[in-house]
């Protein structure tokens, strides 16, 4: 893959991996750390990766994992929304 990713794009996916789950956190850096040429900077903070020196297919690889993250959590809020309703329409036909 040959796109280039703009500074703006990768601002936008290190905010979103900022404000993803512990768990997804970490399997973003088991992505990241099985490419051996990636440099991962740890302190009492976090880890910090420059990401404008990773690779493109590096960058596409987290890209992927984003949406499918995102896709992951509107599946599940359409069916917590799902589960609402039917719990609201027992009620309702319980008290009917």
């Amino acid at each position: 893959m040959t796109d280039k990713f703009t500074v703006a794009e990768m601002d936008t996916m290190r905010l979103v991996i900022e404000n993803m789950s512990t768990r997804n956190q970490i399997n973003v850096l088991r992505i990241l750390s099985a490419h051996k040429d990636i440099t991962l900077n740890e302190n009492k903070y976090g880890v910090h990766v420059n990401m404008t020196n990773l690779h493109t297919d590096v960058l596409h690889e987290l890209k992927n994992f984003i949406q499918y993250v995102n896709l992951q959590d509107k599946t599940l809020d359409s069916i917590e929304q799902q589960k609402e309703e039917y719990e609201k329409l027992i009620r309702d036909n319980h008290h009917n």
